[in-house]
């Protein structure tokens, strides 16, 4: 990576709310032109760099800015203050429909978007085939896109995008509105861009998709950028920044556990339903009823070494504290390998079993007889919500770190022990 591919130095985007219109001459002369309004800032100052080849992903809740600050970035608005420089040739994709005229067909609109990003006929011709291909419309390309889905619309958008040689690609979060078969087919271009070397800006709600490709990370909230890092890190802050500005919701006003917790939970294999807090509403700060404790890992091999074996029992400890009593409390976790790829998500609903949580301290364990895992470093993230799933208590990332080293001759992530027969067949 060497310079700069894009730079976005102090911007600032200011909207107007306008309380009432003014549509007769009259009230405009009494008003003299003026129209009460209130500022709305949704970006105050945003300052980072891209650099050539580098793929950074933008985080933040709905409101944030992320679609603000990709629209100044592709020239579709300008910032109230500040400036966006961007190098090369830029390719965006920021919303359904964006770009398209509803009366032409897919066939025109292509034709046409390729010269909005200056591209000759001439060079839409070599490119057409493969933009229809990629998005699987060839008995659809010369109907009116007035006409097509909304998954028509993005297999388009995006197709065009990808296939006019872009050095700078923008994708805000449209690529959800997709099927999953297609989406893993945009993830695919997408690696494939980051091969060759190309600069690409990805908004995302989904943390592991961020984990799984972007060099960095930019963290938004409320216009405001809160932080730039590694993945991990602008992850931690998001769901941070989540906790502190849910809403306050009453866990009393849930329903009931649907059996009776057991101090340990025990699993027969790993698995789980989990990824991070739920998209739901999140409990204030300082109105969470149960918050977390310490985090820590047991193991026989630990308290001799750095590390334990693979096949050990392994048990992940999660102390928490209740300001009052709560019904119906979920405890979860996930282990992550140094790459942050979620190699376990479990919770104690997935086996039936929630908490009525007294006001007091207490402690949930969970118990791998045999943790099957080969050589590695893991870290664990916890966290609390209520029973229906739609409020977080508390959650944290790297809560706990441990090691496991294997003494075998297996390689791979997972210890599985197999058996070996071998039977002569008649011929």
């Amino acid at each position: 990576m060497g310079s700069n591919a894009v730079e976005i130095q102090d911007v600032s985007k200011r909207f107007r709310l306008y309380h009432e219109k003014y549509t007769s001459l009259k009230e405009r002369v009494i008003h003299a032109g003026r129209v009460p309004h209130d500022d709305l800032w949704a970006l105050r100052d945003v300052t980072f760099d891209v650099k050539e080849g580098e793929t950074v992903g933008i985080l933040g809740r709905n409101g944030s800015g992320k679609s603000t600050l990709l629209k100044c970035i592709c020239g579709v608005l300008q910032p109230t203050f500040g400036q966006v420089v961007v190098r090369g040739k830029l390719a965006g994709l920021l919303e359904l429909g964006a770009g398209f005229q509803s009366e032409l067909s897919g066939r025109d609109n292509i034709y046409m978007n390729g010269s909005m990003l200056g591209m000759s006929k001439r060079d839409v011709d070599k490119v057409f085939d493969d933009i229809v291909a990629f998005a699987e419309l060839e008995q659809f390309i010369d109907n009116q896109v007035k006409f097509y889905s909304s998954g028509m619309y993005v297999r388009l958008g995006f197709a065009v995008a990808v296939n006019v040689d872009p050095d700078v690609l923008v994708v805000d979060e449209v690529l959800a509105v997709g099927d999953e078969r297609f989406q893993g087919k945009c993830m695919d271009r997408i690696k494939s861009f980051q091969e060759e070397g190309r600069t690409i800006l990805f908004v995302s709600h989904s943390p592991e998709q961020v984990r799984s490709i972007c060099d960095r990370a930019v963290v938004l909230s409320d216009g405001v950028m809160v932080g730039v890092g590694n993945p991990g890190e602008a992850v931690r802050i998001f769901r941070e920044g989540l906790l502190e500005a849910g809403d306050v919701l009453s866990a009393h006003a849930e329903a009931a556990p649907e059996e009776t917790p057991e101090a340990a939970l025990e699993f027969p294999e790993p698995g789980g339903t989990w990824s991070g807090p739920p998209s739901g509403q999140h409990a204030h700060v300082e109105s969470r009823p149960v918050r977390l404790g310490d985090v820590s890992v047991e193991s026989p091999g630990l308290a001799e070494h750095r590390y334990m074996q693979s096949g050990d029992p392994l048990t992940i400890h999660i102390a928490y504290e209740a300001s009052q009593p709560t019904d119906g409390v979920v405890f979860m976790f996930e282990i992550r390998d140094v790459k942050e790829q979620v190699m376990i998500q479990w919770d104690s609903q997935i086996i039936g079993q929630s908490f009525d949580v007294p006001a007091g301290h207490g402690q949930v364990d969970f118990t791998c007889d045999a943790f099957p895992f080969l050589d590695g470093a893991y870290s664990v993230v916890a966290g609390i919500r209520n029973h229906s799933g739609g409020v977080t208590y508390d959650y944290r990332e790297l809560a706990a770190r441990f090691e496991v080293m294997h003494t075998g001759r297996s390689t791979g992530v997972v210890n599985v022990p197999f058996r070996v027969g071998a039977a002569a067949l008649a011929g």
